[in-house]
């Protein structure tokens, strides 16, 4: 595990190289990603085994990138993953032909705590995700969002990424628990580096 920065309100952003790394946030991580994924627009209901089990598959995946924001008392406050997009099945279905396969990196999972919101914790850990990629290997990132033109929309276009117009149905538990589909707008942007 490496601090990547430590911002001047006391959250440390912090990289998780492996299973090990996770277990201690496991708890956290969860309680975080059930609250922030059960706001709209996406309104989803996961256990906290469904979310602890998030972050355990991506500390698998080879060359994975993920990042949690943490607070001293132990609280997540957010969180950012990556990975090569060849990992995601579901989502080269849905791009193949639109980006090279084996030189794409997909930031798989956004999401910041309302109370850290707006402060330029979601900037910061997009960036640090951008600077973690292999520019040697990957000259495309991609990224699902909601379908609904909002903040979130605005942060990545500020960021570079263009909207591909291409979308995808995600289905999930709702709040409910109905299970229904949203429909997710595939971002990208182009990598330098080569």
């Amino acid at each position: 595990m490496q601090i990547v920065a430590e911002r001047p309100d006391g959250t440390r952003l912090l990289r998780l190289e492996s299973a090990a790394d996770g277990e201690p946030w496991l708890a956290a991580f969860a309680g975080a990603y059930q609250e922030i994924w059960s706001e709209p627009p996406y309104n989803e209901r996961f256990s906290s085994e469904e979310a602890s089990a998030v972050l355990q598959r991506a500390l698998r995946i080879p060359e994975q990138v993920t990042l949690l924001a943490v607070r001293d008392s132990g609280v997540v406050a957010g969180f950012a993953m990556a990975f090569p997009v060849a990992s995601k099945p579901d989502v080269v279905r849905e791009i193949r032909g639109l980006l090279p396969i084996d030189h794409t990196f997909y930031f798989a999972e956004l999401g910041i705590m309302e109370k850290w919101r707006h402060g330029g914790l979601g900037t910061q850990l997009i960036e640090a995700r951008l600077a973690s990629v292999d520019r040697a290997r990957f000259d495309h990132v991609i990224l699902r969002t909601s379908a609904l033109k909002n903040a979130t929309y605005d942060m990545y276009k500020r960021l570079g990424f263009e909207d591909t117009g291409v979308y995808m149905e995600v289905p999930a538990r709702r709040n409910d628990g109905s299970f229904r589909t949203d429909r997710r707008l595939f971002m990208a942007r182009v990598l330098g580096g080569h």
